[in-house]
């Protein structure tokens, strides 16, 4: 092989939810993972803030990626690998999960071939390696084939595509055990009210307008506030405590929600403190997770969120940047209503369907399933 030479590699590059990167088949990359890793690098022309010479799109999301496999375990289709490249640092983080580019698993998986496509939704059901977890992705499949155009819109995204409903399995009590760790749904922490709740995140969800806030300044309104930073680290400091996390001073949970009602037709306000600075939108998980504590009861959010009626209720979550909406399955018992399915409500596209190049000398395509490599054009 030339030291001029190419190695192709086979991917789709794909957008998911409001995230976008390439799709690989486990198979088609190294198996050595400090290979892999130099390989995702390159692939993606990290480190440099441009990413000039890969095909990142020089911001954190779009410098993702998901790697899929079929599932050898039970009743799972496939496994994913979700893997952050860092913009300008030599870092590939395959320690959290990322539930946009989750979106695109299931139609990937289905396009090639790991899945076969029913008519006219397809499940698959996925393995998420980063966390352990669980979830089923409902793919729009008419007439057995995948179908990307449809009317469901999410903030982040121009115009509309086909609504992928995305089920998580076993979130409640995923961290502290239980879905309420303290056993009630409204708390009261320093003198304020508090649903103290983990659905896959833990959360301490409080009402805006009792800390003195509309819950519709700007994150940098909020940032710069010392005074409510101050009252709502001494409040989450309390809350660990109840949630069975012990100190958490060190810790990044539990995430902070401030509450109000909704401004632009969605069912709740949300400001998010993670945990310490008010973001400009709402992670996956903790969506769930106030989603829930939204639909509950007696719960903090009682007189805010805009009330739904049935055993299926969607709601739409507000955030300084857009909206993001969740959907649940809801169960009278005898214990009182449960949740017994959260889900996701997303979109994906793929963008491009063929072979990405790396330089042979970061990887000559050995120590794979299937490789090829390309001379490159002079």
């Amino acid at each position: 092989m030339s030291r001029s030479s190419q190695t192709a590699i086979s991917c789709t590059l794909m957008r998911g939810g409001t995230s976008k990167g390439p799709f690989f088949l486990a198979s088609d990359l190294p198996s050595d993972i400090q290979t892999r890793d130099r390989v995702l690098l390159a692939a993606m022309g990290s480190p440099d803030p441009r990413q000039i010479d890969g095909v990142g799109g020089a911001d954190p999301l779009t410098s993702k990626v998901a790697i899929v496999s079929r599932s050898s375990r039970p009743g799972i289709d496939v496994d994913y690998l979700f893997a952050q490249v860092s913009v300008d640092r030599p870092l590939v983080d395959v320690t959290p999960t990322c539930g946009n580019m989750l979106a695109g698993v299931g139609p990937f998986a289905i396009e090639r071939g790991l899945a076969r496509a029913k008519d006219p939704i397809t499940p698959v059901t996925i393995y998420l390696v980063n966390t352990g977890t669980v979830a089923v992705a409902h793919v729009p499949t008419p007439h057995g084939q995948v179908t990307y155009g449809g009317e469901s819109s999410i903030a982040g995204v121009p115009g509309t595509a086909a609504s992928i409903r995305i089920d998580l399995r076993d979130t409640a009590g995923s961290v502290c055990g239980d879905l309420l760790p303290t056993g009630d749904v409204l708390d009261q922490i320093d003198g304020i009210d508090a649903t103290l709740i983990d659905n896959g995140m833990p959360m301490v969800v409080l009402r805006a307008a009792d800390l003195g806030k509309s819950g519709y300044e700007s994150p940098a309104e909020l940032n710069s506030d010392q005074q409510l930073k101050t009252r709502l680290e001494a409040i989450r400091i309390l809350a660990g405590e109840r949630m069975g996390l012990g100190d958490v001073r060190s810790k990044v949970v539990p995430k902070m929600t401030l509450i109000a009602p909704p401004q632009s037709g969605g069912d709740v306000m949300t400001r998010t403190f993670i945990p310490h600075k008010c973001h400009s939108a709402i992670g996956v998980l903790m969506a769930v997770t106030v989603g829930t504590a939204c639909i509950l009861p007696g719960s903090a959010a009682r007189g805010i969120v805009n009330s739904h009626d049935g055993p299926v209720q969607r709601l739409s979550i507000e955030h300084p940047s857009g909206e993001f909406s969740v959907e649940f399955q809801l169960e009278n018992s005898s214990g009182g209503l449960r949740v017994i399915r959260s889900s996701l409500i997303r979109t994906a596209r793929a963008l491009f369907r063929g072979e990405l190049l790396v330089p042979a000398s970061v990887w000559d395509g050995k120590n794979s399933l299937s490789t090829a490599v390309v001379p490159q054009a002079t």
